[in-house]
């Protein structure tokens, strides 16, 4: 197996001027990994560093500091009564619809006098589209594709985290579905490292259908962090398991051009007032339509954060997932 590595050097962008100087919260998930906490604290200053003109303040919603709280505190204690909240996760699904929204809400009850703007995920855009084309071509490469196995020989397996939101996870097949028309590779298959089915192994199996002289692995996460680690492990294992296969095991997305070209997007967004969002198949709204369930949902701050149980995984079966995946929340 090739854990291909090698990242696009970052180049110097030109950004749109902003339309108000007020501060920016950028929200990322948070990761017990210390290395994953790390660049996305860089990739957040660099951002800043590109517009220097307000403050960019990098906070975590779970699992690491500084949390929202004190993001929102770092502001107040500069004077700011009007904050740009942006989430920096990919996909709509209950952090960005409910978690993050409740802290915000827990920060107005302290600070009345804030109004908060809150912005959109990155969901499906041309740079990220962009930004996954380029990797692959870089495989295309000598270096990473030394015995010049064709795209008709090679199957993409696309991971992603894996959400109860079945919004989310339609997304993330739409996503591939959009990466693999037009390249030439035999076929992609969409799977998950967590929560959702298919899991990574049966993904692999799909794979295996196909007969294909080469495996390309690609992780559609923005930093590293456990789940990260844990694709790579599996990746290696099958590799083993399947000497006669070349894998290639593409990186988290990292700091990249595309990726401070979106947020660009999403902080203009965010200060004109257009952010929009689907939420026609929102399985929350659903629910609150058909009143089996409170749209309204609240996240225990009072101890540790408690949704992420290690071996308690209530999808861990298809048909346990398949039982609750439209239940609230």
């Amino acid at each position: 197996m090739t854990l291909t590595t090698s990242k696009s050097p970052i180049k110097t962008i030109e950004l749109s001027p902003l339309v108000h100087q007020r501060p920016l919260l950028a929200i990322g998930h948070g990761t017990r990994n210390a290395q994953g906490r790390q660049t996305f604290i860089d990739f957040v200053e660099q951002y800043h560093q590109l517009d220097p003109s307000r403050p960019v303040i990098p906070c975590f919603l779970e699992l690491t500091e500084p949390n929202i709280q004190e993001g929102v505190d770092l502001c107040v204690e500069q004077g700011y009564t009007n904050i740009s909240a942006l989430p920096i996760l990919l996909f709509a699904a209950r952090h960005n619809k409910f978690d993050v929204t409740n802290e915000l809400d827990r920060a107005r009850k302290r600070h009345p006098q804030i109004t908060f703007h809150y912005g959109r995920h990155f969901g499906i855009t041309p740079n990220i589209i962009q930004l996954w084309r380029d990797r692959l071509l870089e495989l295309d490469s000598p270096e990473n594709n030394p015995q010049n196995i064709s795209r008709q020989d090679t199957v993409l397996l696309f991971v992603g985290r894996g959400s109860s939101d079945p919004d989310a996870n339609g997304d993330l097949a739409k996503l591939a579905r959009i990466i693999w028309e037009g390249s030439g590779y035999q076929t992609v298959e969409t799977c998950f490292i967590g929560i959702t089915h298919p899991r990574l192994e049966e993904g692999f199996r799909r794979a295996y259908f196909y007969n294909p002289r080469r495996v390309i692995v690609l992780p559609y996460f923005l930093f590293t962090g456990v789940l990260m680690n844990k694709i790579f492990d599996i990746t290696a294992q099958q590799a083993e398991s399947h000497p006669e296969i070349a894998y290639n095991c593409l990186p988290e997305m990292g700091i990249q051009p595309q990726l401070l070209e979106v947020i660009r997007q999403r902080e203009i967004e965010t200060q004109l007032g257009q952010v929009a969002m689907n939420c026609e198949m929102c399985k929350f709204r659903l629910s609150a339509s058909t009143g089996e369930s409170n749209h309204h949902h609240h996240h225990d701050h009072n101890h540790g954060h408690h949704h992420h149980h290690e071996n308690s995984d209530p999808y861990a079966q298809p048909e346990a997932y398949h039982q609750r995946i439209w239940q609230t929340p």
